[in-house]
């Protein structure tokens, strides 16, 4: 049952990133976001219902336009398969609460299927376009304060008072972005990272926070000294490298497995 389940909610998963995709494109171009059908960015040709399954349709199309034959970007499986395994994950996090309360258990994972789709928008747009919208970090700043009042555990009131510890969670964090970003004069860090943090400090709490800058820092170093050895000198170390992705993927990786950073040591003192 619980396998199915899985299943359900990864298709689901890919039909949401199918729509983000169409976020991201579309995003700060004047275009509408909820009307008009799909085009081909080619040839401007509108795309029918069997050219918008997700991942199927470029798999069956072999990655080409039907009609043009232009080649279709890779983001757009990929978004959509990585929409569907979050989507996954985050319904296996709160498996647990199932055997309390379907209607809680539902009510957590549409609420966290909805932040991380917007940190999977504002992700792949730091990716395309090196800067972090700021409409989309404003508003997952907000439900993630909003997320501070909900109650993580399966009983007592849905909602509760929020910590001193989880209140400062986000300012703290995002106080040495900030400074960076303003010492460096941007040099160093974008001041959208910071915004970044100030809304994941809130969604994790102060030492899961930790934990995230600490795995993001490892996971971006080690990614970037990859990419420049494979990119044949035309990465450097003065390469501009959007860094939204690394905080996105380990705030992802802490918030699933519960990681903070006394565990992260337990981990690593082995």
């Amino acid at each position: 049952m619980y396998i199915l389940i899985f299943i359900f909610i990864f298709l689901m998963g890919t039909i949401i990133g199918s729509f983000l995709n169409v976020v991201i494109y579309r995003f700060n171009t004047g275009m509408t976001i909820v009307r008009g059908r799909s085009i081909c960015m080619t040839c401007n040709k509108h795309l029918r219902w069997y050219e918008l399954i997700p991942v199927l349709s470029f798999l069956i199309q072999s990655g080409k336009c039907r009609r043009c034959a232009s080649k279709i970007s890779h983001q757009y499986p990929l978004v959509e398969v990585i929409s569907g395994i979050v989507f996954a994950l985050i319904a296996y996090k709160f498996m647990p609460i199932l055997y309390f309360s379907s209607n809680i258990y539902l009510f957590f994972i549409v609420s966290y299927m909805f932040i991380f789709s917007l940190l999977i928008v504002i992700s792949v747009y730091d990716l395309r376009h090196k800067i972090i919208p700021d409409k989309l970090v404003f508003i997952f700043i907000v439900v993630s304060l909003i997320s501070t009042f909900i109650n993580p555990l399966p009983f007592g009131s849905l909602f509760v008072m929020p910590s001193t510890s989880a209140l400062l969670a986000g300012p703290v964090l995002a106080l040495p972005f900030a400074l960076l970003w303003l010492f460096s004069k941007g040099r160093l860090m974008g001041l959208g990272d910071g915004k970044l943090v100030l809304g994941i400090g809130w969604l994790l709490g102060l030492y899961a926070g930790i934990a995230m800058v600490i795995l993001s820092f490892w996971i971006g170093t080690i990614i970037s000294l990859t990419a420049m050895f494979l990119s044949r000198n035309k990465l450097n170390m003065k390469s501009e490298i959007p860094f939204a992705p690394f905080l996105i993927v380990s705030a992802l990786i802490v918030f699933i497995f519960n990681l903070d950073i006394f565990s992260l040591i337990r981990l690593f003192s082995i």
